[in-house]
């Protein structure tokens, strides 16, 4: 299964493909979509949903797993990171993929362990996962392979439910 991981931010939005097999990970991709610095928030929401659209076109994932919002003591932060997570979303919604949503405490569990790690753990975490070595990887899309490999991690809980919804 080709997972495209998805973690909004309305300054850099990360975005990571892991394939999962039976017993092994591998990337088939990450990176960043950064719209211009200059570009006022509401003008940067259709260009990260034109990016993740032409990603969507060009690697034809078979589900997108979303980093869910996180509980902000600013309500003000919340709220934009919830415009990109919609604005993330829509084209996804549209190519009427399967999608996933995870909490950053269970993402940073299921790959390091502790669900408080620092994102340089799940960054040194990510690269062992995945092989990466010393490659570049940012901080944001690795945080984004972080939630494609929660959802790999979940996926055997994914279908037994499916399974048992049809019986």
């Amino acid at each position: 299964m080709l997972t495209l991981g998805i973690d909004p931010g309305s300054s850099v939005t990360g975005y990571g493909l892991v394939e999962s097999r039976p017993g092994s990970l591998r990337t088939r991709g990450h990176g960043t979509i950064t719209p211009p610095a200059n570009l006022p928030f509401l003008d940067r929401l259709p260009y990260i949903a034109d990016a993740i659209e032409g990603l969507l076109r060009r690697v034809g994932p078979d589900g997108v797993a979303i980093e869910d919002v996180f509980h902000s003591r600013n309500s003000r932060v919340a709220l934009k990171l919830g415009s990109v997570r919609g604005a993330a979303l829509l084209p996804v919604l549209r190519a009427r993929l399967p999608v996933f949503e995870y909490s950053p405490r269970l993402v940073k569990q299921a790959v390091t362990g502790s669900g408080a790690a620092e994102k340089e753990q799940v960054r040194r975490m990510v690269r062992l996962l995945l092989g990466l070595g010393e490659a570049p990887l940012t901080l944001d899309a690795s945080d984004a392979l972080a939630v494609a490999i929660c959802h790999a991690h979940a996926l055997p809980i994914h279908r037994a439910r499916e399974n048992s919804a049809r019986a």
